[in-house]
């Protein structure tokens, strides 16, 4: 499970080995509170447990690092054959 960042403002943003096969995005958790978020384009996915301004917090914190995650997330993927 690659974590891309994993403090930001108490949420860890990370991805998973398998999710290969999908298209890019970004998993986020802090606490009990979870998200994903497809990047293109780019929409909420799935939540469990987060509030709406958790939700718009988390949305505006990906999209402020979304080269950085598209960069890490490609980096993983080819190395996978």
């Amino acid at each position: 499970m690659p974590t891309v960042f994993s403090d930001i403002r108490g949420y860890r943003f990370f991805f998973f080995s398998v999710d290969r096969n999908e298209p890019m995005h970004i998993h986020v958790a802090r606490q009990r509170g979870y998200a994903k978020f497809w990047l293109e384009p780019f929409e909420l996915a799935r939540t469990r447990n987060c509030r709406s301004h958790e939700l718009n917090e988390i949305a505006s914190l990906i999209l402020e690092n979304k080269a950085a995650i598209e960069r890490k997330w490609r980096e993983h993927f080819s190395k996978k054959s």
